[in-house]
């Protein structure tokens, strides 16, 4: 999914017990790889059929070890995509959680707008990171896909050029996925950078496709997803490794799990980071309105 898809190094728990560093890590990403262009639009793999939208999910904490250190979780996230192949794509994220531990309990709170090219080679991202209503962190630039590379120009927090290998940025990443999973693979890897962290890194993804099913009557997401169709999705999971740290087959920084319709909107998020893992479930969706601005 979307990382989201941003930088999540906000929340730092000085403790004994384990780092908990980056709890809400690359979730942007995540969701900006659920999403992508609007229905009427012409997008990079034809065939596609995507939705503008708004999606609203409620964080919960699922598992956590001791060694986390972490008792509870919950929050909201907002997710606003609009655009088009012609005019670009662009979002707006926000990310807020309440994070308790035996000696500390901190809010956080992430908002992030990005902008994105219709042929995905230029990639505007900023994201301004709050702990406990003040600001911790702003970060601010610029990427662009050229000459068998990705080139990220950094405003903030400083200036800073940096050179990293060919990669697909989140739109193009998901309408790859949307591709794969409408031709029945069940499996590849690829990369994804989407100015998380530092903005510095190229994260590969490892992804798994699941068969499309259906929901039956019990699921709780179904009031939130009425007006989806069709009512069938993939079920997906992502795993994500940084190369610069990868050795062998080492274990991901994190994996995700969700269901993905063929419009692009997904639901039931899983975000599973090691020590602990935590839930998104679809409380709202509204689905705005396409217009055909590559027309004319």
């Amino acid at each position: 999914m979307p990382r989201l898809c941003h930088d999540f190094s906000y929340y730092d728990i000085d403790s004994s017990e384990a780092d908990v560093r980056n709890p809400n890590r690359n979730v942007i990403a995540v969701i900006a790889l659920c999403v992508s262009a609007p229905a009427a639009a012409t997008t990079a793999f034809a065939g596609q059929i995507l939705a503008p939208h708004r999606a609203v999910y409620d964080l919960d904490l699922k598992d956590a070890s001791d060694r986390s250190g972490i008792s509870g979780i919950s929050g909201r996230m907002v997710y606003e995509f609009n655009g088009s192949s012609c005019e670009g794509y662009t979002v707006n994220f926000r990310f807020v959680t309440q994070i308790d531990t035996k000696e500390v309990s901190r809010l956080t709170d992430q908002q992030t707008s990005t902008y994105e090219d219709g042929d995905g080679k230029t990639f505007t991202f900023v994201t301004k990171s709050f702990v406990d209503e003040t600001l911790d962190k702003e970060v601010k630039g610029t990427a662009s896909i050229a000459d068998g590379g990705a080139f990220v120009a950094l405003k903030k927090p400083e200036i800073q050029k940096i050179s990293l290998p060919e990669t697909r940025f989140p739109t193009q990443h998901m309408l790859e996925l949307l591709k794969k999973a409408d031709s029945g693979e069940s499996f590849y890897e690829t990369s994804l950078f989407d100015g998380s962290d530092e903005a510095d890194r190229v994260m590969t993804t490892t992804i798994v496709i699941g068969k499309k099913a259906g929901s039956d009557g019990n699921d709780p997401e179904l009031s939130a997803a009425e007006t989806l169709v069709p009512k069938q999705f993939w079920p997906v999971s992502i795993a994500y490794f940084d190369e610069q740290t990868r050795a062998g087959e080492g274990l991901p920084e994190y994996r995700i799990g969700f269901k993905l319709y063929r419009n692009g909107v997904t639901r039931d998020l899983t975000m599973d980071y090691g020590e602990f893992s935590m839930t998104g479930k679809l409380v709202d969706l509204t689905v705005f309105d396409s217009t055909d601005n590559c027309s004319g």
